[in-house]
């Protein structure tokens, strides 16, 4: 969507060029920096969000608890099997 913002944006600067209407002009330079800042917008948003991560991966503080405590309860299994057995 955002090269069709580009396109449109070309096309009235083009055709303000163009014109011998000095309104025809004025609304078709006003319409181009509409749609080149919209084409702007738009790529930097795809930018942006093509960088971002995903929010479903977060842990929110629950879960992270729980595991902190799967792991504190391994490490407590693993050096309960490391030790030899007493007589």
């Amino acid at each position: 969507m955002p090269w069709l913002f580009l396109l449109l944006g070309l096309v009235a600067m083009a055709v303000a060029m163009k014109t011998t209407s000095m309104l025809l002009m004025v609304i078709c330079l006003l319409a181009s920096l509409v749609f080149l800042v919209l084409w702007a917008y738009g790529w930097y948003a795809s930018r942006v969000v093509s960088v971002s991560r995903d929010e479903s991966l977060m842990l929110d503080p629950d879960e992270l608890r729980r595991l902190r405590e799967q792991a504190e309860a391994r490490k407590l299994a693993a050096q309960v099997s490391q030790e030899p057995p007493s007589t």
